[in-house]
């Protein structure tokens, strides 16, 4: 009975020890077009720490507007690198926290067309184009990059519309609002009618995240930073259609 007694107290020792002190949360600003995977990420997280995470979802100029009016959030996963990089030299996120989690891709998308050339697709018959927002969108700046890089911008543009991030630029596609539309990669894989549009057509969209002083000195920030850097991310991450540097 007393070694019964003393290996139930070693084993339940032993349990304490593997779950966290106590479960806190944080609230994580996450770029439109990576709003999938991020989900898929936050639950693996909880489900691993016990730590709760709340997503808050927009264009990366928007999230950063909010960052900089002291939103609370805890850590930013935008869809560039400059402006995580720009909150730290602002003084709202921490010195050296700044990494690359992402390299997203750009995607244009036409629902029952033949993207086999997407030169074509842009030279045929089409009422509206959707673009991502490109001041305050990475994807949307990919976009225009690579519309000037293939001397087609001029003639399009009265065609754009607008999306306010890459996830409406995405419904606009989907609902028949526009029959073309550049969205991220990730968004549509698998998908025969979207062509992945070369690098070589646009600036790298490296994706950057950052912990913010807000979440300085959060247990659930810090250990979700450190998450993102896994194995078990990196592998949630490349297999939506990103690479990780």
């Amino acid at each position: 009975m007393i070694r019964a007694s003393l290996a139930a107290m070693v084993l339940a020792g032993s349990l304490i020890v593997a779950l966290p002190a106590s479960a806190d949360s944080v609230t994580v600003a996450v770029a439109a077009n990576f709003s999938r995977v991020a989900e898929d990420l936050a639950a693996r997280f909880t489900a691993e720490t016990g730590h709760e995470i709340a997503l808050s979802f927009g264009a990366t100029g928007g999230l950063y507007a909010q960052i900089s009016q002291a939103a609370p959030f805890g850590v930013f996963l935008a869809a560039d690198s400059a402006r995580p990089e720009l909150a730290v030299d602002e003084g709202h996120a921490v010195a050296g926290s700044f990494f690359v989690y992402a390299q997203g891709r750009l995607a244009l998308y036409g629902p029952g067309r033949d993207m086999s050339d997407g030169g074509a697709a842009l030279m045929g018959d089409f009422r509206q184009l959707a673009l991502a927002d490109p001041q305050t969108a990475p994807y949307g700046k990919a976009a225009v990059e690579t519309l000037t890089a293939l001397g087609l911008y001029e003639a399009i543009e009265p065609r754009i519309v607008w999306g306010e991030n890459i996830s409406q630029t995405l419904q606009f596609v989907d609902t028949g609002n526009a029959e073309l539309g550049f969205v991220a990669a990730s968004q549509v894989l698998g998908k025969a009618d979207a062509l992945i549009v070369p690098e070589e057509m646009h600036s790298p969209i490296a994706q950057g995240a950052v912990l913010l002083k807000q979440g300085e000195s959060n247990p659930a920030a810090i250990a979700f930073i450190e998450f993102l850097k896994s194995d078990q991310a990196v592998a949630l991450i490349e297999a939506a259609g990103y690479s990780v540097p």
